[in-house]
């Protein structure tokens, strides 16, 4: 028998990989990770497979420096909350809020009632579980499924609140009190917080407001399953936000982190706090004086965990049919724009065409 070596035996597996079918066979399920995991599975399938342990020379892993993110006092002296805010934003990208006036236990209750959802048993969820945009409510495992590089371990339940909301009776019953409560307080927040960036950008505090930045809200409720082999696989991989603002509520695991200074950096939860970071059309907007940056979650021996984004862009038809461009008030001679006029739809379009393959989604719309 003639030798085979250990490199001609994989090109020889690689051949017969068919990852197309693995992917739909896996969403054919309707059933997420949480179902792989519930099937006993003790090795993630290889559409899960990711690259994480090979990152370009520019990144490094979570150094031991006193690297933090700012966490801010919204209660603080107003001067100095505006002026942290703007340091954050331009060096950060992002920041932790405290005393943000959305209580505690409405926090711990909506990240209850996420983790309900997604415990229930198989029959419950299946009817949720859907790929088309149009609904307003619904389940899935990966938004980009079938353009991303590697399969994030990662299920998600989606719900498009505003400018047009569901019925209450479209949301699922085991969450649908919470998330409706959550919704109304944290988009309150939001427009708050928009007050502050316009404070921070030296514009009305009513500036990003009033161009409708806030209108839009959808949430996705992740849930994080346990991981069996964490090292061969991302929580969520490498990617920037396409909105205007993120409000994150993340539980006690742990995971997320930031890419600063070319190394990743650890968010480590803060109860009762929230994470807020800048999406790519503020970026674009305030021509890159506000900071879109790199996040990632890493995937976990223990879990499950648990995170609520709350994402503002307004993606209705309308919505995503506005021209975005530089503010003009942030230009001038010394400041020209770097960035051309664009529709949300088209920005959009883009970052769901590549899916997350690391790259930002603001490259083709530089000038």
């Amino acid at each position: 028998m003639v030798g085979t070596s250990t490199n001609e035996l994989e090109v020889g597996k690689d051949s017969r990989y068919d990852r197309k079918a693995e992917v739909k066979a896996f969403d054919d399920t309707k059933l997420g990770v949480k179902g792989l995991l519930d099937s006993g599975i003790m090795k993630i399938p290889r559409m899960f497979h990711s690259n994480k342990l090979d990152p370009p020379e520019t990144e490094t892993s979570p150094s031991d420096s006193n690297l933090s993110i700012p966490i801010i006092d919204l209660q603080d002296r107003h001067v100095e909350v505006v002026d942290q805010i703007q340091s954050a934003s331009k060096k950060w990208g992002f920041f932790q809020v405290i005393n943000h006036g959305i209580p505690v236990g409405v926090l711990d209750e909506m990240i209850s009632g996420i983790r309900r959802f997604h415990e229930q048993d198989a029959d419950a969820r299946k009817p949720f579980y859907s790929r088309d945009r149009n609904k307003k409510v619904r389940y899935l495992s990966n938004g980009t499924l079938f353009t991303d590089p590697a399969a994030d371990w990662r299920d998600t339940i989606a719900f498009y609140v505003y400018p047009d909301p569901p019925s209450s009776e479209e949301i699922p019953k085991v969450c649908r009190d919470i998330v409706i409560e959550y919704s109304k307080k944290v988009r309150a927040l939001g427009f708050t917080i928009f007050e502050l960036f316009s404070e921070a950008l030296g514009l009305n505090p009513s500036y990003l407001n009033e161009m409708d930045s806030a209108e839009g809200q959808f949430i996705l409720g992740h849930y994080y399953p346990t991981c069996p082999e964490p090292e061969l696989t991302m929580g969520t991989s490498k990617h920037s936000d396409i909105d205007f603002m993120t409000i994150l509520l993340q539980d006690q695991i742990g995971g997320l982190q930031i890419l600063h200074q070319n190394q990743w950096v650890d968010v480590p939860p803060v109860h009762g706090s929230l994470v807020v970071n800048i999406g790519d059309l503020l970026q674009l907007m305030t021509n890159g004086q506000f900071s879109s940056v790199y996040h990632r979650v890493l995937s976990r021996h223990v879990g499950p965990r648990i995170s609520i984004a709350s994402f503002f862009v307004n993606i209705s038809s309308q919505g995503k049919s506005k021209v975005i461009g530089p503010i003009k008030e942030l230009l001038s001679e010394e400041n020209p724009p770097i960035y051309r006029e664009a529709t949300i739809k088209d920005v959009m379009a883009h970052y769901i065409e590549k899916g997350l393959d690391g790259n930002s989604s603001l490259e083709p719309f530089k000038m």
